[in-house]
This record gives structure tokens, C-alpha cells and sequence, in this order.
């Protein structure tokens, strides 16, 4: 039953036309994910689709009686309102308090947040999660999504996917987080000269079948197509999840990336940042760091050592307040440790994309900004003009020549990455690079950051840039230490599920006013014997321990890698061991994961 209707719909802002004679409809159980650039048209589309835009002409059709939720960009909280009337409307505390569905919502979303509060002294990112968690609630026939990420950390993300994933209510969403449209969506349109181009699956279906089309009718230019090949080897080299979607043909992928090289040479990429670096880069001694300075706000770090080597690429982890962006600016030097130290190389050249907008000269125009930075940079063994640079980064023809007052928040932002590329660093701090880019800019800042030889280290809530651009994961998880995580993201959302668990037992048991009686001893896991079980939970033990050994030979030689990046035999020597060191590591995971498996863990 479709929902939606659109015929022959058109719309324009000005001379330039947005959707050109439009037809699609959306059927009840549709989930279908948004994508194009950053001006195209996919806002302008949804709110057609919606209802609150009328289209220059063409005709939209609802069905009779049809229930549409809408999250804009732009909330319409009522600021005098409380959270709680802002998202529970006149619904009685018992009321709410008993459904187990509206208690899941508010403790996902609202959980730090003061539900006595009034909605006029929220932050962006409160009043963007009280909308949202308002609009969850509600019955809908049709949810209609407009960057619902923004402002949420990766565990928010990752709980409103699966969230959305088990909600019967067709769905429509506009995102640039690439991992939420995989996981989300099962179909793609794509918003483009002012046509809709329909695809089935997610995210990287849509990669897939896009790049087919254009190698079938040879229309894409080559470099375009040559980004798009790169971003399905690393889709394809990625997590098996990835591409387990029934809809991503591998056979047809794998012939696509054939003859593609990863996206990254790390061997040589090391070699060029040790060259430029030398041994040294930060080294934190004993590091006592809280958020708000000396022993204000929280506690950031707690007699913390770590080392970041030349050619890292890490992507730091956390919620909202652990304190990464606190993190870096202790790396930058803007703020200072409690106690310890922070030794830092001699031969650091620090750019740190914070998230404050640096302040520019409203009259001066796009290229002149970048030019009185440097005309050319070289990245990796390539020199760029700050036009090519801009280029790639969206500033496409007369976009350069625009007046830097004239630029949106999203425009800025590219602008300042910009100037910071072009001051050829070899360290780079991004506090939440991505914001306000649309995919195809952020397939070639990925692309660009490939080639980059230096230290890079990344805070960021997309989870699908986080994977891709960094090679080892470091969590914040409230404890004051750095803590590697070699599963990943994956990993992360699992220590911290253990470790909200743990807390929420240890919190019952404390309000509870009779003594706990005792545990029962754990059952058997199904099918097995109390000493099958104890069996292999010895074995799963020493896989443990065995991996823990591999994860340090592993960093070990990274560190020697580093420091042998002169001598060429030696290098190569060091990096078949590291070949040998991950295959055996991922044969020890396959073994630890069939285990688990066989223990019900």
C-alpha cells in the first residue's frame, strides 16, 4: 500500500531548479535512505514529501488518514515548556513510567538530561535529543528523518538504528553517517540535478550499483570512478557485516576491485611520517587531566602514560563529556596536565581542527583565505594547488571566488580544514572532522587523508569515517585511562553495554533493604556438561591470554617499523613478522569467536 505519492513534482529556489518533474511514491514498510550534496535538494524533497512545503507544481498525494513524524533540522520546541511536557505532552507519570517502550526511549536519549528542565536552556544537542525522543514516542504511519545523528554519540546512534530497525512505521531518512544508512535503510535515493536516482539496498549497495552504472556507460569521470572502486575495496576488506546484506553482490564486487590496492600503503606511509617526525611525536608520563582544569570537572585521565608514535592513525572514543576534546587540546597544548608530563617531539608541525570556527575575514574571498596560507602542498608524493584543494573539498568554479561572509557553517568548516591542510602539518588533531560534510566530500577528504604521511588523530561520532580513516580505535570509557581497542567500534559498544550492566546490578543491589541472597552457581551452557563447559572456558582463557600477546608483539613491531624506517631490509623483514603476527591473530579470533559461540557468551 503506498503511503506517498509524488507526480511530475517540481521545485526551484531562485534560477536553480531543486527537483525536476519528480515522480515516487513510498509504500508502507519502506525504509529508504537520502543522499546527495550538501545543496541539492534532499531537504527540500522530504519536506514535499511531508507535507510542509508545496512544490512549484507537480502533485503530492497522502494516503487517507496517514500518520507523518517529522524531524527537522530545526526543532520546534516550546522554550518555556519542560522537557518532560515537551515530550510527554499531558501524559500522567504512571502512565509513562509503566511502558516499558517510552522508559527505553527516555533513558537512551534523555538520560543526562534534567526532565524538570525548561527546553529554552538546553544545549543544540539537548533540545536535538528531547525532538527526537518526542517524536519516537508518538504512533506514525511514516517517519521522516533529517540528520538524526547530529549531536548524538555513537552509542545513541547505534541504539536509534536498532531502535528504528524494529519499528513497523515506513521511514525516510536524510543522513551524511553512512553506517546508520547501512544500517537503517533498504533502499537509496539519491537526490542529483534536480533527479531522484533510485537504488536498491543501503549504503554500500548504493557504492556498488553506482559504480556499475558508471563503468557500464563509461559517463563518470575517471577519477570519480577511480574514488568510488577505493571506497568498495575498503567496504569489501571491511567487517564480514558489511557486506553480508543479501542486496551487496560480491562477485560483482570483487571483480570491480581486482586489481585495487588497499586504501592506504602503511609501510610506506610510516616511513615517510618517521622521516619527517622521528621517533618522538607525544609521549604522556603519568598524567593526571580533569575537563574544567586542575581538579575541576570531570576526571579525565588518572595517572595516564601513552605513547603516539609517527604514522598513527587513531580514532578516539568516547560519550559526550568523557573528555577527547579535552584530550586533544592537552596534545595541542592549550591546556595543561594537572600533573605529570607531555613530552612532545621537536620536530612537530600541530594543526588541530577544534570544533570552534576560526575566525576569518568576512570580505575576503575563498581562494585568497587559502592562498595567504600557501599556494601548493605537497601530499604523500603529490603537490596540490589550493584551487585542486579546494576542488575536492566542494569549492567547485566560482565557489572559490565566494565572499567568506556569504559561506554556511558547513562551508566554513571545509574552509578551515583547508587552511590547515595547506600548512603542511605532519600531525593532524580533528575534533569532528565530518560535521556538515555531505558523502561525496567526505570520500574525498577519506581520499585525501589516505596519502597523508603524518600522525593523525581523530575524534568523530561517524562511525563509518572513524573505521576508515584510523587504524586503531582508543576508548575513554570513564576509568582515566586510554584504553586500545582492537575490535574496534564493535568492541567499544560491547565494554560499555558490560560495563552499564554492572552498574545497574551494583545499583539495585545497593537500594535493595534485605540482604541479597546468594548467587546461584551460573548454568551450564545448553547442551553442554558442568565440565565441558569449565573445559572450555580454560581454552577460551588461554585464546585470551594468547591474543593479548599477539596485540603486544603487534604493537612492538609498529614501534620497530617506525624506527627502521631508513633501512629498507630491515623494514621489510619487520613487516612480513607483522603479516605473520595478524594472520595468526585473526586464526586465534576465529577460534575465541567459535568458542563463545559454543558457550552461549
Amino acid at each position: 500500500m503506498n503511503l506517498v505519492n509524488l507526480e511530475s513534482v517540481s521545485h526551484a529556489y531562485g534560477p536553480k531548479p531543486l527537483l525536476s518533474e519528480v515522480s515516487l511514491g513510498i509504500a508502507a514498510g519502506d525504509r529508504i535512505g537520502v543522499v546527495g550534496r550538501n545543496g541539492g535538494g534532499k531537504t527540500t524533497l522530504i519536506s514535499v514529501i511531508a507535507g510542509t512545503l508545496k512544490p512549484d507544481a507537480g502533485r503530492v498525494t497522502h494516503n487517507r488518514g496517514l500518520r507523518v513524524g517529522v524531524l527537522a533540522q530545526a526543532d520546534d520546541l516550546d522554550p518555556r515548556a519542560t522537557v518532560e511536557e515537551a515530550v510527554l505532552g499531558g501524559m500522567a507519570a504512571h502512565e509513562w513510567a509503566g511502558d516499558q517502550a517510552i522508559r527505553e526511549i527516555i533513558s537512551s536519549l534523555l538520560g543526562g538530561i534534567d526532565l524538570s528542565a525548561q527546553a529554552g536552556a538546553l544545549s543544540g544537542g539537548e533540545r536535538r535529543r528531547t525532538a527526537l525522543a518526542r517524536l519516537l514516542i508518538g504512533e506514525h504511519d511514516l517517519i521522516i528523518l533529517d540528520e538524526p545523528t547530529n549531536h548524538l554519540d555513537i552509542e545513541a546512534i547505534d541504539w536509534l538504528a536498532r531502535h528504528l530497525a524494529g519499528r513497523k512505521s515506513a521511514l525516510l531518512v536524510v543522513t551524511h553517517d553512512r553506517w546508520f544508512l547501512d544500517a537503517v535503510s533498504t533502499r537509496t535515493w539519491e537526490v542529483v540535478d534536480g533527479r531522484v536516482e533510485r537504488y536498491e539496498g543501503g549504503y554500500a549497495a548504493y557504492v556498488l550499483a553506482k559504480a556499475e552504472r558508471a563503468r557500464i556507460a563509461a559517463a563518470a569521470e575517471e577519477r570519480r570512478q577511480n574514488l568510488m572502486r577505493k571506497e568498495i575495496a575498503w567496504l569489501r576488506r571491511g567487517p564480514p557485516a558489511r557486506t553480508s546484506k543479501p542486496k551487496f553482490r560480491i562477485e560483482a564486487a570483487q571483480a570491480l576491485i581486482a586489481d585495487e590496492p588497499p586504501p592506504r600503503d602503511e609501510v610506506e606511509l610510516v616511513k615517510f611520517a618517521s622521516a619527517r617526525l622521528g621517533k618522538t611525536v607525544y609521549d604522556l608520563e603519568d598524567v593526571t587531566l580533569h575537563a574544567g582544569g586542575p581538579g575541576a570537572g570531570p576526571l579525565v585521565l588518572d595517572r595516564c602514560t601513552w605513547q603516539f608514535g609517527p604514522g598513527d592513525r587513531i580514532g578516539l572514543i568516547g560519550v559526550n563529556g568523557s573528555g577527547k576534546s579535552t584530550v586533544l587540546r592537552l596534545l595541542a597544548g592549550t591546556v595543561e596536565p594537572d600533573s605529570g608530563r607531555v613530552v612532545r617531539g621537536r620536530t612537530v608541525r600541530l594543526a588541530h581542527l577544534s570544533q570552534e570556527l576560526a575566525e576569518l575575514d568576512p570580505t575576503r574571498r575563498v581562494l585568497e583565505v587559502v592562498e595567504e596560507v600557501r599556494k601548493f602542498v605537497k601530499v604523500g608524493k603529490r603537490e596540490w594547488t589550493a584551487g585542486q584543494l579546494l576542488e575536492r573539498l566542494g569549492f567547485r568554479g566560482e565557489a572559490q571566488w565566494k565572499v567568506v561572509g556569504d559561506l554556511s557553517g558547513g562551508e566554513r568548516r571545509r574552509l578551515q580544514l583547508l587552511r590547515l591542510l595547506m600548512d603542511d602539518p605532519n600531525v593532524l588533531l580533528l575534533d569532528e572532522p565530518t560535521n556538515d560534510l555531505d558523502i561525496e566530500t567526505l570520500n574525498e577528504l577519506e581520499d585525501l587523508l589516505d596519502g597523508w604521511p603524518g600522525t593523525l588523530i581523530v575524534v568523530s561520532h561517524d562511525r563509518y569515517f572513524l573505521e576508515r580513516v584510523a587504524d586503531r580505535s582508543v576508548a575513554l570509557l570513564g576509568d582515566g585511562r586510554l584504553s586500545l581497542l582492537p575490535g574496534g567500534v564493535d568492541e567499544y559498544l560491547e565494554r560499555r553495554a558490560a560495563g552499564t550492566a554492572v552498574t545497574a546490578r551494583a545499583a539495585s543491589a545497593a537500594a535493595s533493604p534485605s540482604p541479597a541472597a546468594p548467587a546461584p552457581a551460573a548454568a551450564p551452557a545448553a547442551g553442554l556438561s558442568a565440565r565441558e563447559e569449565r573445559e572450555l572456558r580454560k581454552e577460551l582463557a588461554r585464546y585470551e591470554r594468547r591474543l593479548d600477546r599477539l596485540g603486544e608483539r603487534e604493537a612492538e613491531l609498529h614501534t620497530a617499523m617506525a624506527g627502521a624506517a631508513s633501512d629498507y631490509e630491515r623494514l621489510a623483514a619487520l613487516d612480513a613478522e607483522l603479516k605473520e603476527v595478524l594472520a595468526e591473530k585473526e586464526t586465534v579470533e576465529a577460534a575465541w569467536l567459535d568458542l563463545a559461540e559454543r558457550l552461549g557468551d
